[in-house]
């Protein structure tokens, strides 16, 4: 059996990443690897603490190589990209110098300003490949030399339907005739809150936000929530279509996403979404997505379409989810990657 082994700081959690590598790992499966992951944190087959985002030191080299020992190919999902742990992230590319590697590069240090002054990642070496998951990722790899694939993140665009609406309003206390938003991010500030709070307030929608603070966003957040014009609800839930079937609607003003999930998983699951003005929102809306605005001007035409929905429109952003995003695409675009490079089992 050929052993591909997915690396990263934390895996099986709720994060962007981590749902992201579940398919990835599903795809890999299916094209005949035996899959094991190798994290700092979360539930994986291979636990090396020093890759964790907090750690306090780098792990030693040799702990590195023993959990990835027996990999015939290494999948590195983020870790060699956004120095989060940057001393983990050098040993890893160390130990995988000269190997067959894809690195999955989801947010590179030039995008988000506190990280521009980071010049180690991402690492290179002519053993590997390297993977965005965007086109503008894409291209600004190719300014720095750096030959890059895209594959945009795969769904299933299948599940539509599938989740309880009544059970889950319900359980968030919500009403039948309630008109709820929901905002499934984590609470950090590039996510919006502000913004998302506001549409609310001028909808006079209850916000639901499921994600928790992080990077010191908690007294902020807090000023936030309890200043709303709105009724806020801040509760987590799993990840999966019962986030998509409570709401009315999907609220998403990023000002920076790597990719930015909710807007594809709105349209799987046939609901409208108010997106911001995050640059790859700009390149997926040029796909021919229909969205609403995330700010005061969106706002008369998102209420006009809550109070007389169109199909039409949600029909079209499904069909364009299919076409573009799902699960089968992304994984026959990573089958031909690894064709190419002559991987595959």
């Amino acid at each position: 059996m050929t052993t591909c082994a997915i690396v990263s700081f934390r895996l099986g959690l709720t994060d962007g990443v981590s749902i992201v590598a579940d398919t990835w790992a599903t795809a890999l499966r299916d094209l005949g690897f035996d899959v094991v992951t190798v994290a700092g944190e979360g539930p994986v087959d291979r636990t090396v603490s020093g890759l964790a985002i907090g750690a306090g030191a780098a792990p030693p080299i040799g702990e590195v190589e023993e959990a990835l020992r027996d990999a015939d190919l290494v999948v590195v999902e983020n870790l060699c990209t956004i120095p989060m742990n940057l001393p983990a992230a050098l040993v890893v590319a160390e130990v995988l110098r000269g190997r067959p590697a894809v690195l999955h590069h989801h947010d590179p240090p030039w995008q988000r300003g506190h990280y521009a002054h980071v010049t180690e990642l991402p690492p290179d070496d002519p053993a590997w490949r390297h993977v965005t998951i965007n086109r503008l990722t894409e291209a600004e790899f190719a300014d720095r030399g750096l030959r890059a694939t895209t594959i945009y993140n795969g769904f299933d665009v299948h599940g539509a339907g599938t989740g309880d609406r009544a059970a889950t309003r319900a359980w968030l206390g919500v009403a039948d005739d309630e008109l709820l938003l929901a905002h499934p991010v984590r609470a950090i500030p590039r996510k919006g809150i502000g913004a998302a709070l506001a549409l609310c307030e001028e909808l006079g929608a209850t916000y639901w936000l499921l994600g928790p603070a992080e990077d010191g966003f908690d007294d902020e957040l807090g000023q936030l929530l309890s200043g709303a014009r709105c009724r806020v609800i801040h509760r987590p839930l799993p990840h999966g279509p019962d986030i998509y079937a409570a709401p009315d609607a999907i609220v998403f003003p990023s000002t920076w996403e790597g990719f930015g999930n909710p807007p594809i998983e709105a349209a799987i699951h046939r609901r409208p979404v108010a997106v911001g003005p995050y640059p790859v929102g700009a390149e997926l809306r040029r796909l021919g997505f229909v969205w609403f605005d995330a700010d005061a001007h969106g706002v008369p035409a998102l209420a006009d379409f809550l109070a007389d929905p169109d199909a039409a429109l949600l029909d079209h952003n499904h069909a364009l989810a299919a076409e573009h995003f799902s699960v089968e695409v992304m994984a026959e675009r990573l089958r031909s990657l690894l064709d190419e490079a002559g991987w595959l089992p």
